[in-house]
């Protein structure tokens, strides 16, 4: 019974109680359990191979084990005994997702193709805390951003006050500096701490030959061994994920005498468009089919403007040689620019070497609008890299969907906040064991006889079915105050459930309103017919409906479709920042036709 102050001169109570199995999941028992009020080891080993898809658990007494512990810590002392399950012991293993979780948490994948058949989980200006003008700059967020799996980390290096050591910072703003040699020391400490597979450092470099030759040195010395040093100034293929497992790996422009501090011009136009939404769980992503069809207005060329962290040097070859340090140049294994002039030169295919291009969102968009397919071929073998464009002065983001389905590796996001983009890139890369490479599908590595490849815009058809069930949700009681949602009754849960990829495939739904209820039952079903499942990320979304002001935020969470397991799961979900609370999820049933 919970009791509510209400208009200060009288209580309103409410009753709830503890989750009750669902008709399902009592149907399920039923037909295991062949009738019977428990469920033995045998049975629940049935249900595990026929109806949730999990053949190879081998040891299910031990899972029953577990289960019985984690309900009932302090009385489960009967070793001795072989486990059963009753009807209520079953609900509780499918809701923990300790135990009964909805992906896949090993590398699956084949780690042994080049680089560029991955996509990689990419950070953009790494060291900044908070906002792109005014925040500090740490090591603490590329320390989170490696526990978190990302293995692109982007160092911004300039010359510090006194011009003899080299600082990282946001370049023409007020944020503070850190030093490189301590980001460079909390790289090696946590680069492998998630992830086996290698890190790439791009740096973005601002410096003169003697504080190049500098950086050389703090690199060769801090990483040792684990600094990846390439065969050839240029390669023909990028070596493969597995085989750079443990390595340190840095990605930069070639060097050249000095490169002047450019003011940066984006032409982005009315700047209050990428402002952050006052709404507690951020913007909206912005919508993949009127970005492309707004593209296709525009004109198709690339701009030169700034805000890049690369220059093609190709043309300064002659330069470097003259009078670039050697060591900075030999420890630079992925070469990287920019584009000058008209984007067909840019993406031009070299069998003979292999680079890393750079562009910004709305180069890319641009780009995409005439070019898409050469910018596919292009990322056959090349690395694409994107960056957000100059005017997301509160670390916004965009749909990364238009740079992964043009094949672009590196879709590259502002990790220090929050909101619904950055939710996709944390939800697509839990694929493949959250290791941080995500094999890009065949369909983006392969080109016809005619050399045609895949094209995003044509209508496909439907290659899968998703069947999303929502039964149920519970553990807002254990982690928010009894007001938190509203101060006069429990609150009016609803769930938004939807998909995000190609855009034929985008959509959202939602469940209808349970009132004044911590353990809301929706029982609803939604069905996603998916042209491109490969790329689909399922999106799921909890709020509480509020009829006078906003409705508020009450968790969320974005899985990769093609990592589903099937079966009744339990989903937990992450607060605004990605972070899990620590008891609310929900219970859901996914299944594929």
């Amino acid at each position: 019974m919970g009791s509510y102050k209400c208009c200060f001169c009288f209580t309103r109570k409410f009753r709830w109680s503890e989750a009750q199995p669902p008709a399902d999941v009592r149907a399920a028992f039923d037909a295991h359990s062949e009738g019977g009020t428990h469920m033995t080891a045998d049975q629940f080993r049935r249900f595990l191979a026929e109806a949730q898809g999990d053949a190879a658990v081998a040891d299910v007494e031990r899972v029953m084990e577990q289960a019985l512990e984690l309900r009932h810590r302090q009385l489960f002392h009967r070793k001795h005994f072989k486990p059963v399950f009753t009807v209520d012991d079953f609900h509780h293993y499918l809701f923990s997702e300790e135990l009964n979780p909805p992906l896949r948490s090993q590398v699956h994948q084949d780690m042994t193709a080049p680089l560029s058949h991955y996509y990689i989980y990419t950070g953009h200006n790494s060291y900044l805390t908070g906002n792109q003008l005014s925040s500090d700059c740490s090591d603490v967020p590329i320390i989170k951003a490696l526990q978190n799996g990302v293995r692109v980390i982007e160092l911004d290096m300039w010359p510090n006050a006194t011009k003899d050591n080299i600082d990282i910072l946001h370049g023409r703003t007020l944020t503070s500096p850190v030093e490189l040699i301590k980001c460079l020391r909390s790289i090696k400490e946590y680069a492998f701490s998630t992830s086996p597979y290698p890190v790439i450092i791009t740096l973005e470099d601002h410096l003169t030959p003697d504080l190049q030759a500098k950086v050389a040195e703090m690199v060769i010395e801090t990483f040792g061994d684990m600094l990846y040093y390439p065969d050839s100034e240029s390669p023909k293929e990028f070596l493969s994920p597995e085989a750079l497992k443990k390595r340190i790996i840095i990605s930069t422009k070639p060097p050249k005498e000095y490169l002047e501090a450019k003011n940066v011009k984006e032409n982005d136009g009315d700047t209050k468009k990428v402002q952050e939404s006052n709404e507690a769980w951020g913007m909206e992503v912005p919508d993949l089919q009127t970005e492309l069809e707004c593209a296709d207005k525009d004109e198709d060329v690339v701009d030169d403007g700034g805000g890049s962290d690369d220059d093609d040097d190709d043309n300064d070859d002659q330069k470097v040689r003259q009078s670039s340090p050697v060591e900075y140049k030999r420890i630079i294994t992925i070469r990287a620019g920019k584009p000058k002039g008209h984007i067909t030169e840019a993406l031009k295919v070299d069998q003979e070497k292999v680079r890393r291009l750079s562009l910004s969102e709305q180069e890319l968009a641009k780009a995409t609008a005439s070019y898409g397919a050469d910018l596919i071929r292009f990322t056959q073998r090349n690395l694409l890299r994107i960056y957000p464009k100059g005017t997301r002065f509160t670390s916004s983001n965009y749909n990364p969907f238009v740079g992964w389905i043009h094949g672009a590796q590196m879709v590259a996001f502002n990790m220090q906040g929050y909101g619904r983009s950055l939710w996709l890139m944390h939800g697509f890369y839990k694929a493949n064991g959250g290791c941080g490479y995500v094999k890009k599908p065949d369909f983006l590595l392969s080109t016809g006889s005619n050399n045609e490849v895949f094209d995003p815009k044509a209508i496909l058809p439907v290659k899968k079915t998703l069947k999303v069930k929502v039964y149920m949700g519970d553990g807002w009681s254990m982690d928010f105050k009894k007001t938190h949602f509203d101060p006069y009754s429990p609150p009016d849960f609803y769930t938004r459930v939807g998909i995000a990829g190609v855009p034929a495939d985008t959509t959202m739904k939602k469940t209808k309103a349970i009132e004044d209820n911590w353990i809301p039952v929706w029982d609803e079903e939604f069905v996603f017919p998916l042209t491109v499942p490969e790329l689909a990320v399922l999106r799921i979304e909890v709020h509480e409906y509020d009829m006078s002001e906003k409705d508020d935020f009450a968790g969320q969470n974005c899985l990769p479709v093609s990592e589903l397991k099937p079966g009744i799961r339990a989903v937990p979900l992450l607060d605004r920042k990605g972070m899990k609370f620590k008891s609310v999820k929900l219970l859901m049933r996914f299944e594929f036709a």
